[in-house]
């Protein structure tokens, strides 16, 4: 657990499965579709909002599996399956308009 963050298929499905994650981050182009049944499933079973990333790459570099060059740029990217937020950390307007969103989505 690094910030409240967990990821992986094994550390992501005992969150979820025990009811600890807030939130659930997918890879759309995961390769597995038993991993993402499982996923779903888990969420739907316990009531934790899924959203769906288009990446791997991208869900990756997000959740810090990424070194940054000095310009900023992400570099040596880990591509992520799947993320779990066990802790959202102290309010900010991001995490506002995240829970808002979370409340009333729109497909």
């Amino acid at each position: 657990i690094h910030d409240g963050l967990v990821r992986g298929l094994r550390e992501c499905a005992k969150a979820l499965d025990r009811g600890e994650a807030q939130l659930c981050l997918l890879a759309a182009d995961c390769d597995e579709p038993s991993y993402t049944r499982l996923v779903e499933a888990l969420c739907t079973e316990r009531g934790i909002n899924l959203i769906k990333v288009p990446e791997k790459k991208q869900l990756g570099e997000w959740s810090g599996l990424a070194k940054i060059d000095e310009k900023g740029d992400a570099i040596k990217v880990v591509k992520a399956s799947c993320v779990c937020v066990k802790d959202f950390g102290e309010g900010s307007a991001g995490l506002d308009f995240l829970l808002e969103f979370l409340k009333n989505p729109t497909e």
